[in-house]
């Protein structure tokens, strides 16, 4: 037998089921490009959220991110695929052990 959520574990749960619920809604109505942009709108809020609450270096975190993901893509398209399929495998690993929680 389970024991009830507490409140911080029923808003997490509401966070993560409202999450799941407006990328499924945007994949309906965009497909994966609604997904990005989705997920696009929510860092974008999360990252001035941070801002304004004194943790800057988000922004260069968030920078390092765009410029891996982008070099990954440029080595692609030039025909070397070992870091975009390592970044791939790497963020799969991270969403299944840390990502939104059923």
């Amino acid at each position: 037998m389970t024991r009830p959520l507490n409140s911080v574990e029923r808003s997490i749960q509401g966070r993560n089921d409202w999450l799941k619920g407006e990328e499924r809604k945007a994949i309906e109505s965009r497909g994966e490009m609604g997904r990005m942009e989705f997920w696009l709108r929510v860092t974008r809020s999360r990252i001035s959220k941070d801002v304004k609450a004194g943790r800057d270096d988000v922004i260069p975190g968030f920078t390092s991110v765009c410029r891996l993901f982008k070099l990954a893509v440029d080595k692609r398209a030039e025909g070397d695929a070992r870091l975009w399929n390592h970044l791939m495998q790497y963020a799969q690993q991270v969403l299944e052990q840390h990502g939104p929680r059923n």
